[in-house]
């Protein structure tokens, strides 16, 4: 548990920020949530920037790594849970408390105001708390879709994956197409963690926890049909401390390598904690 309290006090030490490599070790879909078709287009296209790339927006991988952490720490029971929105049919619920040390709500912020519990009585969240944790969209790295990959693609970067769903009586079949971002494309992705008091420096081993999750689960949408699922590579952890914007002094590399399991060794004992100053 975290050793914040209600009288804990915040101001910027610093920022770290973990830089690094998204690979796609099957097809990947985050869907555009688009209202029309396009004819001869998948009934599900990802979503794409403004230059028709596709790219994994920060909301999608935040969002991932929130729910993860919530279920590993057995944050999902009803008393835990409020909702965020509450349409019959497309009911949306989350954790949140009012603890002062409650650290998903440090990592993914809080708003003050009435909350509804899925069980027990609501919720009035009296202070709010910054989010320490940001993730911004992860652009598509080009050259990661290889010429060989293109021969084979639906689309110029693009793979459509069809699937059926079949009726349990009639055995009638009812097709529909996924769109996906082919096994191998690679995303360069970046979070960065604003450690505000001494108490938040424990906060970047939980992302890297959430991290880890992720690479045994799936991002996006048909995780349990075989999309989504993903690894990271040539991770870099960089730490600014507040000299770093005031004065402009140097930032400082604390972790590198290859994989989460290297740069996650920096954490172990406490060891991270202490080099943030």
């Amino acid at each position: 548990m975290s050793a914040h309290t209600a009288q804990t006090q915040l101001k910027l030490i610093g920022k770290l920020i973990l830089s690094g490599d998204l690979h796609c070790e099957t097809g990947l879909h985050i869907g555009a949530g688009k209202g029309s078709l396009e004819i001869g287009g998948a009934d599900n296209p990802v979503v794409k920037d403004a230059f028709g790339l596709p790219y994994i927006p920060g909301s999608s991988l935040r969002g991932k790594i929130r729910s993860l952490l919530e279920n590993a720490w057995g944050l999902t029971t009803p008393a835990e849970l409020v909702y965020l929105s509450k349409r019959r049919g497309q009911e949306v619920r989350i954790h949140q408390s009012d603890r002062a040390d409650d650290e998903i709500c440090l990592l993914f912020g809080r708003s003050p105001g009435r909350v509804e519990r899925v069980e027990g009585e609501a919720v009035e969240t009296r202070s709010a708390s910054p989010a320490r944790l940001t993730i911004y969209d992860s652009p598509l790295d080009q050259d990661s879709i290889t010429a060989q990959m293109r021969e084979n693609l639906d689309d110029e970067i693009t793979e459509v994956k069809s699937e059926n769903a079949v009726d349990r009586i009639t055995s009638q079949a009812n097709p529909r197409t996924l769109e996906r971002v082919p096994a191998g494309a690679r995303f360069r992705v970046r979070l960065v963690v604003d450690i505000l008091c001494e108490e938040d420096k424990v906060l970047p081993a939980k992302v890297l926890e959430g991290l880890r999750l992720l690479e045994d689960d799936a991002l996006g949408g048909g995780g349990s049909r075989g999309s989504g699922r993903v690894r990271f590579s040539n991770l870099k952890m960089t730490w600014r401390n507040r000299a770093f914007y005031s004065d402009g002094g140097e930032e400082t590399e604390l972790a590198a390598g290859p994989n989460l399991a290297e740069v996650q060794a920096a954490t172990k004992n406490g060891s991270l904690a202490e080099k943030l100053g």
